[in-house]
């Protein structure tokens, strides 16, 4: 989303004409207008935010606002832009590291979405919400690094596209359950009162009521590495499949989504 205007000022003190005192508004930008909208949806989530409440927030007129974003919608967009801007996706060395970097941009990802969980299910949904060659660049990059870091190690267009779609996938249902993730007594020390297990007839539901310990001793990030594990074992055999069977294999592409 490109920026609907630069600056504008804000009130500050400045010497007129004939020696009196005016005032002058010191710059507002669009970056200033986003970092409050993250810190507002930080606070109090999504469904807080409006441009009147963040128009009190800024000291302006909520109207001024729209300048910056013509909609909440856009607003909500640039948001995931600031967001995504702190996700780095580092190269490998002639695709030696792939999977390495891979689990990196997870937990990443991961880390972003401990820092801003009211802002993940818009960092999945929004973007999807645009055509894609429309969407915020910073929603694109990760895209384009993880293609291009899969064709480097080897992968032919269209299963680096596809492995992209797999982590993806996987990673977006893995910090929505675990930013999502609710006890229903956190202060109880029994993990089928904790989880609320305990209302479940036993005689239906025999295996989540004998999971109740693993499922209180919940662990993202050691989740997340048993995810991957199998989620590159399976790219390696594809990969492994696809380079021997020869160049005529890795071939076309595909759109993204």
């Amino acid at each position: 989303m490109e920026a609907r205007g630069t600056a504008e000022g804000d009130e500050a003190a400045s010497s007129g004409a004939g020696g009196g005192r005016t005032l002058r508004r010191a710059a507002l930008d669009r970056r200033t207008v986003l970092v409050e909208a993250l810190r507002m949806i930080d606070a109090d989530g999504v469904e807080a935010l409006s441009m009147r409440r963040l128009g009190r927030a800024l000291g302006r007129d909520p109207m001024r606002l729209y300048r910056f974003a013509a909609s909440k919608d856009e607003l909500l967009d640039g948001v995931v832009e600031l967001v995504l801007a702190d996700l780095q996706v580092p190269r490998a060395v002639d695709g030696a590291d792939w999977d390495v970097v891979l689990r990196r941009c997870a937990h990443s990802f991961r880390a972003i979405a401990l820092a801003h969980p009211h802002v993940v299910p818009l960092l999945v949904t929004r973007p999807l919400a645009t055509p894609l060659g429309l969407r915020p660049i910073a929603t694109l990059r990760p895209l384009e690094a993880i293609v291009d870091l899969l064709v480097g190690a080897g992968f032919d267009p269209k299963g680096a596209l596809h492995g992209y779609r797999l982590f993806t996938g996987f990673l977006h249902g893995h910090v929505l359950n675990e930013v999502q993730e609710q006890v229903a007594d956190p202060d109880e020390t029994d993990d089928l009162l904790r989880l609320g297990l305990h209302r479940l007839p036993a005689r239906d539901f025999p295996r989540l009521r004998a999971l109740a310990h693993e499922l209180a001793a919940y662990d993202g990030a050691a989740e997340l590495d048993e995810g991957l594990d199998i989620l590159v074992t399976g790219l390696r055999h594809q990969l492994s499949a696809g380079l021997r069977s020869g160049p005529a294999h890795r071939e076309g592409g595909a759109g993204a989504s």
